[in-house]
């Protein structure tokens, strides 16, 4: 069975499955579906062409699926996607994507915290913790287990690696590498995320491959390229070591690496 408040408006053409709870003054576009057990709690608009996966919990005055602040947008039939088990908080803003990405794409057990905004063409992964008030400018990609710090804008194309953390109120205007923790204004990397690693279960020896990794990344003072070679010929199978190598070399052709 669906719970629709009587104050709510759902527009001919949206798609509730099985389990949806619809709360006071909501509102559902036409163009809208929202996967099984998942729930607007008040004062929610979704608009556009916006699917939503199950068991999400919207809370109240959040807004998805309208169009991107970007000038250049004519309003082209572009999505926002959004996985399963995500918890959005108060006001949360997560706008469409442009003819770039054509989505903007959410993806499953991540949790944005009040104020968070995600602009258009956007990618988050799994499992990431946007803490309140993270500003992600437009075509920015969030890996999965990020954390990034409240108050934290990111500038547009900028990406934030996998395990990652960057402390609060900080600024990101390059790419912050996967397992690193960051902070500052502007974001510097200071050490690696190593208690991050040990939670999520990684082992001794990976975490001391990673270290070794970071240290030939941020004390050796070698350019980039010989360090993706010593990178690449001296941990050849090890795959967080190729995960960094291939972070850095598509941030070295773009924005480049926090460092």
């Amino acid at each position: 069975m669906k719970e629709i408040h009587v104050t709510a408006i759902i527009e001919e053409g949206a798609i509730l499955e099985e389990g949806v709870k619809i709360g006071p003054y909501c509102i559902v576009g036409k163009d809208v579906k929202i996967g099984k057990n998942t729930t607007l709690q008040s004062h929610v608009v979704i608009e556009g062409i916006t699917e939503i996966g199950e068991e999400n919990t919207i809370f109240s005055f959040v807004s998805i699926g309208k169009a991107s602040q970007d000038l250049k947008y004519k309003d082209e039939p572009t999505k926002t996607i959004i996985g399963n088990r995500n918890k959005i908080r108060e006001f949360v803003t997560i706008h469409r994507g442009t003819d770039d990405r054509w989505e903007t794409r959410i993806g499953d057990d991540n949790l944005l915290m009040a104020y968070v905004h995600v602009a258009h063409d956007v990618i988050v992964g799994n499992s990431c913790i946007l803490a309140n008030a993270v500003t992600l400018a437009g075509h920015v990609t969030v890996e999965d287990f990020a954390i990034i710090g409240g108050l934290t804008p990111v500038h547009q194309f900028c990406r934030v690696g996998a395990y990652s953390m960057t402390g609060g109120a900080s600024a990101i205007n390059q790419d912050i590498c996967p397992f690193m923790l960051a902070e500052g204004n502007k974001a510097e990397v200071k050490t690696l995320n190593a208690l991050g690693l040990k939670r999520k279960g990684f082992s001794m020896e990976e975490i001391s491959n990673i270290k070794k990794a970071y240290k030939l990344i941020y004390r050796s003072g070698l350019p980039l390229k010989e360090i993706l070679k010593e990178l690449k010929e001296g941990y050849e199978d090890d795959k967080n070591i190729k995960k960094l190598y291939d972070f850095i070399e598509i941030s070295i052709q773009n924005r480049g690496i926090a460092r």
